[in-house]
């Protein structure tokens, strides 16, 4: 919904309640059994009944995104402050580790993330498209540095870090892996130093 709609029909007092207590039991019952966890179930414990679940939230990605908004404004606004950090490169990838962290804080949000990835019809596609382009910017300023390859591509980038929380998110045993994923994806991204303007 846009901002205009929006401010044109604000939400009735028991809609507002309603649509908060849905997000307060989505996000729980996200974090206790991952994004596929039963929208009936989320409705009974918010105390509605999954017709006005609907209402709210056509699907389970239009959920999905509105619990997220939250983590979303956090990692936009670190993507802000590292594109002042001195060294780029570091700063990309340190935002990279910060997706990967979201990512892994609901079972299956890689995967959902990974399909939106290629569809602009996605409910999830709001979430995706701002972190896109807050992370191009990082690889631009990496790149014009001389310190990341010229032939990266920010969506290569963010597949690698779904791809990086989906492999960490099927391994709990390793709760290293992840962080020994995004070093192997650091000496990928570096230029060669032998190239001209590298450095």
């Amino acid at each position: 919904m846009s901002t205009a709609v929006t401010a044109a029909r604000p939400m009735r007092a028991d809609a507002r309640r309603n649509y908060d207590r849905l997000l307060t039991e989505a996000r729980a019952s996200f974090a206790e059994h991952g994004t596929d966890a039963s929208l009936e179930d989320v409705a009974r414990r918010a105390g509605v009944g999954i017709g006005t679940l609907y209402r709210h939230f056509p699907n389970r990605e239009a959920l999905m995104n509105a619990v997220f908004q939250e983590a979303l404004t956090a990692l936009l606004a670190r993507s802000r402050e590292l594109e002042r950090a001195e060294r780029p490169c570091t700063a990309l990838v340190e935002w990279l580790g910060a997706i990967v962290t979201h990512a892994g804080e609901y079972r299956g949000l890689a995967q959902a993330l990974m399909s939106a990835s290629g569809n602009e019809t996605s409910a999830l596609t709001p979430c995706h498209v701002p972190l896109r382009q807050a992370g191009a910017r990082l690889l631009a300023r990496a790149q014009s540095s001389g310190s990341v390859r010229a032939d990266v591509s920010v969506d290569d980038l963010l597949q690698l870090t779904n791809a990086i929380a989906l492999a960490a998110e099927q391994t709990p045993a390793d709760p290293a892996l992840a962080d020994r994923l995004l070093r192997l994806t650091l000496r990928g991204l570096k230029a060669d130093p032998a190239a001209p303007g590298s450095g």
